[in-house]
């Protein structure tokens, strides 16, 4: 009994799917040939993927040529011809020859002795190579003999996965004919119509799965329905696709994603170690997930919601993206998948800039961190768990510590500057952490022309960088317009000479400088010792 891959082979141009481009040029071809009699060109090279139709497609050019109406586009299916193509080990004039068990230069030169004799019955002998990429260098020089001089009887047909291993030489002396990956959405539509021939029961969201199973391949989508109703005794349901194919479900997915959106990082931890117990591919949920996420980005863009949330969305994914080669390279994956989900959930809890200015100043300083007023030491505001922006949840009483509100920045003072930036770098979600200490760094900041110009000594450049590549980032601009209203541009520029202050010291200093950005510190204040 047949495979379903095989029953439902294409056997003609039309039956191929999602190749539509090499369909026309092909039939293109064979209707020119049967205007004129013949055909132009006796070698073709087929390239794509595996189960996307090559080596059918082949068989089907076969029988084209040779039909008895041909050639033609649409061949009849009954002569003899076309009846001995459906048997290529039966038919003398439809060769097979599998490149990759026979490679070597010998059988190359037999080819090239058998390729002188006639058709036994047909009009022309067709040798279709499949997997030609697998050729010995000897091999190719011999084969390209043949396709430089090739009889008129004789019709090559090639197929690849590995066009790039192709040489050159042969490349040029064949018609290229590229097979994409095959959309989801016409796999899932072939095997509805092979479920629905067959009399199997389905449900749509079992054929999606399966269809983004093939990976853009029909044979692998047609194989893996196969299994499942070989499993399902006849009947195909979502959660034995899911059984089948490791994937995990669905419920467990959303669940993952709305605890992570909520920031709640006990309930991510609790849903993978359920996983764990149900043996789930990691691999597989990771990319589950990561359609999840990806779809409720799109809903929350096509929403119009504020630009907070979409960027807030767009940095958790972007996250969660960075770790996947971790993932892929890990002996324990379920330990990445914990800690890149942990992560990712804090980010709810990071408070916008301006929620935290509504609130007021803080009451006391952090622990471990005195609060020093005229260091200029910055101190992140205390925000509320959950702060309610707009009016309603501002108290009505005057603000506490009155006297420690800060006076209207000062734009000559280069300090005041320079803590100022430095406050708003540190309540930005997101931003590399190194940057928090950047303003510090500078030897001076200057307002200008709506500029804010950072001079950072030499060994600085590359933390500055990283403010390089943020300066574009719209966010960042709007933030600091809360403190330079008329700002326009940043300007970063490294000076060359030394400097003998200690804070210059420090930052040339190329040690301490890596062991800051390791620990993720920052410099507050430099005091000389009193020895």
């Amino acid at each position: 009994m047949n495979t379903l891959a095989l029953k439902y082979r294409p056997r003609l141009l039309s039956d191929l799917v999602g190749q539509e481009a090499s369909v026309r040029a092909l039939g293109n071809a064979l209707r020119r040939a049967q205007a004129s009699g013949g055909i132009h060109h006796q070698a073709f090279l087929f390239a794509g993927v595996r189960g996307t139709g090559k080596t059918s497609t082949a068989r089907i050019l076969a029988r084209a040529l040779n039909c008895v109406e041909g050639p033609t586009p649409t061949p009849c299916g009954v002569c003899d011809a076309c009846l001995a193509a459906e048997q290529p080990d039966r038919n003398l004039d439809v060769i097979e020859i599998d490149a990759a068990s026979r490679a070597s230069v010998e059988d190359a030169r037999a080819l090239r002795e058998q390729v002188q004799t006639r058709p036994a019955f047909c009009r022309y002998r067709v040798y279709i190579i499949d997997e030609v990429h697998m050729l010995s260098r000897s091999a190719f020089d011999a084969l390209l003999k043949i396709l430089e001089e090739p009889p008129a009887h004789a019709v090559f047909i090639l197929a690849t996965t590995e066009l790039q291993d192709v040489p050159e030489t042969i490349k040029s002396r064949v018609q290229i004919y590229p097979f994409r990956l095959i959309p989801v959405g016409l796999i899932e539509s072939r095997l509805r119509h092979v479920c629905e021939q067959e009399g199997v029961t389905f449900d749509e969201g079992s054929l999606r799965l399966l269809a983004e199973a093939g990976t853009g391949s029909m044979r692998d989508a047609l194989t893996t329905l196969d299994r499942v109703i070989a499993a399902g005794d006849g009947v195909v349901r979502e959660e034995m696709v899911r059984e089948q194919l490791g994937i995990v479900p669905a419920v467990r997915v959303q669940n993952v994603l709305k605890a992570m959106l909520e920031g709640n990082a006990g309930v991510v931890l609790d849903e993978c170690q359920a996983l764990a117990s149900l043996g789930a591919d990691w691999i597989n949920f990771w990319r589950e997930l990561m359609l999840a996420f990806r779809d409720r980005l799109e809903s929350t863009v096509r929403q119009a919601e504020s630009p907070q949330e979409i960027l807030r969305l767009a940095r958790m994914l972007q996250l969660l993206l960075q770790r996947e080669r971790d993932l892929k390279d890990s002996s324990l994956p379920q330990v990445v998948v914990e800690l890149a989900l942990v992560t990712a959930a804090q980010l709810p809890h990071l408070a916008p800039l301006d929620a935290l200015l509504r609130v007021g100043a803080p009451s006391a300083a952090p622990p471990g961190r005195p609060l020093h007023p005229e260091s200029g030491t910055a101190h992140r505001a205390a925000a509320t768990p959950n702060p309610q922006p707009g009016p309603a949840s501002l108290p009505e009483a005057p603000p506490l510590l009155p006297e420690a509100t800060s006076p209207p920045l000062d734009l000559g003072d280069s300090q005041a500057l320079c803590r100022a930036v430095g406050d708003v770098l540190r309540e930005i979600p997101g931003l590399p952490r190194t940057l928090t200490s950047l303003p510090h760094m500078a030897n001076d900041l200057r307002f200008e022309e709506g500029t804010p110009r950072f001079f950072f000594p030499p060994p600085v450049r590359p933390t500055g960088e990283d403010l390089e590549r943020e300066k574009a980032n719209p966010h960042l601009i709007e933030r600091l317009r809360q403190i330079l209203p008329s700002l326009t541009a940043i300007s970063l520029t490294y000076e060359t000479q030394k400097h003998e202050r200690p804070e210059d010291l420090l930052r040339e200093d190329l040690v301490f400088q890596k062991f800051l950005q390791e620990i993720e510190g920052e410099i507050l204040e430099v005091k000389r010792s009193s020895e």
